[in-house]
């Protein structure tokens, strides 16, 4: 009953804080004319969405940050170096996102930091957390618990955890591209993962992560009060780095790399599907899909926005409790 109880005060504190900061931060930006440019290869319907405040990613990001601080000042929290990893990706990535986003609305374009100085940062950030989560003990084996498997990797563990972080943040760029789309379902995943942290016994600090999980689906929560359709505010680059660098982060901490691929299936979907259309224009000359990502080819197919982020919710949440099964119950 306490852990249930916890979990329902942090989830609160986040949500309370991420509105009142939203009501907040929405007409500063507007003042500011930090507006999102829409590209010119979407749907129509897109295009009325030009203008929209963008750099929302920090009214989830900064309640988070906020409430956190407040528990470990208390002396609600403990502060231990798994959680000082968690913070350090959800920060590093936090800023890469938001220096993104800023050149963007600098120049006026949808060109922020080219994919090549991009990915050097995610890079630059991964092995930072590669040296610390090596230092403090752990181990570079992939556990599959549910199945009694343990795979000593040694030094590939690396390229591993490098190729899982920066995979799963731009897993989560990939599919910010509908009105709560990503936001729905990393609250979904985050929540997912709250309550697997909580049975991660072994993992020292295991609580404080799974609190902070339930504070940023809190958080999240809050967000979402201004980015379902109609949008008020889109989340940009500095919350949708943010979040997929972060929920990798903690699996790979919690040893729970597999469930993670479950918990974000639908992320890891839209990215094959992107994948896939690729390799079909530069090698077979021809589309697969009609466009990439998966949630723009069901907007050509017909379907309204509302109906592709609901569906996706829910295949979202589907994955979520068949991820909790795998991970705790079974």
């Amino acid at each position: 009953m306490l852990i249930l109880a916890k979990a329902m005060l942090a989830m609160m504190l986040g949500f309370v804080a991420s509105v009142v900061f939203g009501l907040i931060l929405i007409p500063l930006l507007k003042r500011a004319n930090i507006r999102q440019k829409v590209s010119v290869f979407l749907e129509k319907n897109h295009k009325k969405k030009d203008g929209t405040p963008t750099m929302g990613g920090l009214i989830f990001i900064i309640p988070t940050l906020m409430v956190v601080t407040f528990l470990l000042l208390t002396d609600r929290m403990e502060f231990s170096e798994n959680l000082f990893l968690v913070l350090f990706v959800f920060i590093t990535y936090a800023l890469l996102g938001f220096v993104d986003d800023y050149l963007i609305i600098k120049r006026r374009s949808n060109d922020g930091l080219t994919e090549i100085q991009k990915l050097f940062w995610q890079l630059a950030i991964a092995l930072i957390f590669f040296y610390i989560f090596m230092r403090s003990g752990n181990e570079p084996i992939l556990n599959i618990y549910t199945l009694g498997i343990n795979i000593d990797m040694g030094w590939f563990y690396g390229i591993f955890l490098l190729f899982v972080l920066v995979a799963s943040s731009n897993a989560v760029n990939i599919t910010d591209g509908l009105d709560g789309l990503a936001g729905g379902l990393s609250a979904i995943a985050f929540l997912a993962f709250g309550l697997i942290c909580w049975n991660a016994l072994w993992v020292v600090g295991y609580q404080e992560i799974a609190i902070f999980c339930f504070i940023l689906v809190g958080s999240l929560l809050g967000f979402l009060v201004f980015n379902t359709y109609p949008a008020r505010i889109f989340m940009g680059d500095t919350g949708s780095l943010t979040l997929g660098a972060t929920l990798a982060s903690i699996s790979l901490i919690t040893s729970h790399e597999l469930t993670f691929v479950i918990v974000a299936g639908v992320f890891v979907i839209e990215t094959l599907v992107s994948i896939i259309q690729m390799f079909g224009i530069m090698v077979l000359k021809k589309k697969i899909f009609i466009m990439a990502p998966l949630h723009h080819h069901f907007e050509k197919k017909g379907y309204h926005e509302n109906d592709i982020v609901k569906g996706f919710w829910i295949v979202g949440l589907i994955l979520g409790m068949a991820a909790i099964a795998f991970g705790v119950w079974i």
